[in-house]
């Protein structure tokens, strides 16, 4: 019913914004004089903000199309170099990259937003890195015949591409999937694998919740988990290929990040207003792309879900040792020759300060000179992985500590 409700509710906004934007467009019609005094232009500001709001959001496209490195400008090539039900992976090439240059994994979140969220991330690794991303399905459109999809499968996919990459390949991990990738680090560490990473980099991720827990924390530890699945759990409707999936839809995930910070997301419309009306429109395109690419939602599985919420922000089970995959458990001392770099946001209000950091003291038999911790100051969650700090603050920290640590520079330790 509640995913049903939405369809719903999400149809009949999508007419009204299809006749806003008309609305809009003719009030700005230079042919017609209303546009240009009186409350015309007024009027027509107000209906292209509900229409920017209420308009339906589909999969945003990467689009990176081109790169500048020191001065030169180079296209940039994007392909599908393995396809997985769940989930593809992505390679991003350009010509001016030496054939040296080191490989980088960027493990997107399954959060509820689409990879893309991390293009600016990728461009600007892109600089100096052969990129790969992990680009997550929409649960609602992969076929129910395809299977399920938890955590023990992210971990998988995971080792999966890595093993599609090659060896001494570099994983970048923003926010939520630290934890499966620091966990897929550990395996493949104990099995010493091939392709295992030559470095792991954790950006504002929950490796332990337990460590200044923010509101989002809160809010996993005020319910149990059966109050997750009774409450935010849907079934696809069947009009999409997942039809009859069990998943945690992506509208449920905006409401609740929108709600976190209600105040200011209305300020920032209120603010496209005013600049609508002003003419500015420099400005109000930078704020409706923000947003074209914050309301682009996806669903993910109930079932990674669930776990997720169980094991990272219920039972810490990584940091207490308690982390299974596929019936072993995950022991953080098998990590012994994959640096380690743990990146936090000054004023990051989702993953408190010394969350990403635990991950440093997990891997007990990891020389300290592998291990390397990076306080961002001033920085929120967002800019930790985009924004100008992430392009000239962050991002040149990160391309130090590949440098420095490639598979043969490593010490193992016994």
């Amino acid at each position: 019913m509640l995913y049903n409700a939405y369809e719903l509710q999400r149809t009949m906004l999508g007419n009204a914004a299809a006749w806003a934007s008309v609305g809009a467009e003719i009030l700005t019609n230079p042919a017609l004089p209303v546009g240009y005094f009186g409350f015309g232009p007024v009027m027509a500001s107000a209906l292209d903000v509900f229409a920017h709001a209420a308009a339906p959001r589909g999969k945003p496209e990467f689009g990176i199309e081109e790169v500048t490195v020191d001065g030169s400008t180079h296209g940039v090539v994007e392909a599908i170099v393995r396809h997985r039900p769940f989930g593809n992976l992505l390679r991003f090439d350009h010509k001016g990259l030496p054939k040296n240059a080191p490989k980088l994994l960027i493990v997107a979140p399954m959060s509820g937003h689409y990879a893309t969220l991390l293009r600016g991330t990728a461009e600007r690794m892109l600089q100096s890195c052969e990129v790969y991303v992990t680009d997550w399905a929409d649960a609602k459109m992969v076929p129910s015949s395809a299977g399920r999809f938890d955590l023990d499968d992210y971990i998988d996919y995971l080792i999966d591409f890595l093993d599609c990459i090659g060896p001494g390949t570099h994983v970048l991990a923003v926010c939520q999937p630290s934890v499966p990738a620091f966990a897929a680090a550990a395996v493949m560490g104990k099995h010493a694998h091939p392709c295992r990473p030559a470095t792991l980099t954790m950006m504002g991720g929950p490796i332990d919740t337990r460590e200044a827990p923010t509101s989002v924390n809160d809010v996993a530890m005020q319910q149990p988990l059966s109050w997750f699945e009774h409450n935010v759990i849907a079934t696809v409707p069947l009009t999409y290929p997942g039809a009859g999936r069990r998943v945690y839809p992506g509208f449920l995930q905006l409401a609740g990040f929108m709600a976190m910070n209600l105040g200011s997301h209305m300020i920032s419309h209120f603010d496209l207003f005013k600049h609508l009306v002003e003419g500015d429109g420099e400005s109000a395109a930078a704020t409706k792309a923000f947003y074209d690419e914050y309301r682009s939602v996806c669903d993910m599985t109930a079932d990674f879900y669930l776990q997720t919420v169980e094991h990272v922000f219920q039972k810490h089970s990584l940091p207490k040792g308690e982390f299974v995959h596929r019936g072993e458990r995950i022991d953080p001392a098998a990590i012994r020759d994959t640096a380690l770099l743990a990146i936090e946001g000054e004023k990051d209000d989702i993953s408190g300060i010394g969350q990403t950091r635990a991950a440093l003291h997990l891997a007990t038999h990891l020389p300290d000179e592998s291990k390397k911790y990076y306080l961002a100051e001033g920085v929120g969650h967002y800019g930790i992985f985009n924004g100008s700090k992430w392009r000239t603050r962050i991002a040149p920290a990160v391309e130090s500590w590949i440098r420095q640590h490639g598979r043969t520079s490593l010490k193992v330790v016994a």
